[in-house]
């Protein structure tokens, strides 16, 4: 897909006609609807200046009535290796493990490297499509890929740096020691570039929860990065890879809030007892968890990770590529999903579940407060046909403009 908007402004200048909510309508003490009005809004170096009466006679751009929402992140995929630009394809049944994967990777790796570029520029233009401006995305560290895939990736977001943004992360996508990677690892850790140490299933690929973990985390903390590693372990070892990485970041104030688990699916084996208890483990050594929703009819308990303070972070992780035929690329798809698994029906459900795409930024607090946007907000938001955030979930309104950094593009 090539880029679907207009560059329409930067710099200083305003919107007017701009649809926000403003609170909740009841009855009965309980939420039935939305209140919106429109607003002219004050874009200024990359924030939003002011929130002002709607002033229609204005020459400010004009917004439509189209509601601004705060515009999505995705926080778990990976750029690096998408499919999407190719011919398509769907998943072999040929390859059913993680070392399988690791296999075919060596064998697939050099010939993709050469159009990853161009590849991570049409996913990442997938993206905006939906109206995310920012990713999370894991690069492969590995003994076939060398610093290639960072390089290449680095490349892309040089390229569209105007409209998107991404924190890097460190991936050994072919185990630290199953393939030699540690080495590598070190040097891909010094770089300014790279925000988190990322990391794979420790037992079934390397062997070692402690070998592995401790690697982990000391390289995070010499080099004062965070930590997010990929665990799809279920049973024993993976509760006992979340617990170790829990009591490392006690242990470790530095690592708090910057430590995640991706997917850790042995979350969704538990009995409810068992996800309360964890959930008060991860939400004491400040330890989030990062996923996609759904995946291969695996249901992880969302609502007790939130109920517990748990930052949970959500993601299209592989997007039509060869680990997974699916992923949209959409962030409110997958706000949709989790509204529709744990049966978050009502208005005030579906307006709490765009919490999801934005990662926890809402125009209206649980008591219907207006929170966002104010003065002084980044100015990254999606101009969208719903007219409310309920309804923008429900059904995976259209985006018909994104702001990054104060840039406005318009759907072309």
């Amino acid at each position: 897909m090539q880029f679907p908007y207009q560059f329409t402004a930067k710099g200083n200048y305003s919107l007017k006609n701009v649809r926000l909510e403003t609170g909740f309508e009841y009855e009965n003490e309980e939420v039935i609807g939305t209140k919106t009005d429109l607003f002219s809004i004050e874009i200024e170096n990359g924030k939003i200046k002011s929130v002002k009466i709607n002033d229609p006679a204005s020459k400010a751009i004009d917004a439509k009535g189209y509601l601004m929402l705060p515009a999505f992140r995705d926080m778990h995929i990976h750029l690096d290796k998408t499919l999407y630009g190719l011919p398509w394809q769907a998943l072999s049944p040929k390859r059913k493990s993680v070392k399988d994967m690791i296999a075919y990777e060596q064998e697939i790796i050099p010939e993709l490297l050469k159009t990853s570029v161009d590849r991570a520029e049409q996913l990442i233009s997938l993206l905006q499509h939906y109206g995310t401006h920012f990713a999370r995305t894991h690069f492969n560290i590995d003994p076939t890929s060398g610093l290639k895939s960072l390089e290449n990736l680095e490349q892309a977001l040089q390229n569209k740096k105007d409209s998107f943004n991404a924190e890097l992360v460190a991936f050994p996508q072919h185990g630290l020691y199953y393939t030699e990677s540690a080495l590598l690892m070190k040097e891909a850790a010094k770089l300014e570039s790279v925000a988190f140490i990322g990391g794979l299933d420790p037992l079934s690929i390397d062997g070692s929860i402690e070998k592995v973990m401790d690697f982990t985390v000391q390289l995070a903390l010499d080099h004062h990065k965070g930590i997010d590693i990929h665990l799809h372990e279920v049973g024993e070892s993976g509760m006992k890879t979340i617990n170790y990485l829990i009591d490392k970041a006690i242990e470790n104030p530095a690592l708090q809030g910057k430590t995640f688990v991706s997917h850790a699916f042995a979350l969704a084996h538990l009995s409810p007892k068992e996800a309360e208890e964890i959930s008060e483990r991860l939400a004491a050594g400040k330890v989030g968890i990062a996923s996609s929703v759904p995946f291969k009819k695996t249901i992880m308990p969302i609502p007790t990770l939130k109920k517990h303070g748990v930052n949970v972070l959500i993601g299209n992780d592989n997007v039509q590529d060869f680990w997974s035929t699916f992923g949209s690329g959409s962030m409110l798809q997958k706000a949709n999903l989790i509204a529709e698994l744990y049966g978050y029906a009502t208005e005030f459900a579906l307006s709490r579940a765009l919490q999801f795409a934005t990662q926890n930024i809402l125009p209206l607090d649980d008591k219907g407060n207006q929170q966002w946007p104010k003065a002084g907000d980044e100015a990254a938001v999606v101009l969208a046909d719903a007219s409310c955030s309920a309804e923008a979930v429900s059904r995976m309104s259209k985006i018909q403009a994104l702001m990054h950094n104060g840039n406005l593009f318009w759907r072309n």
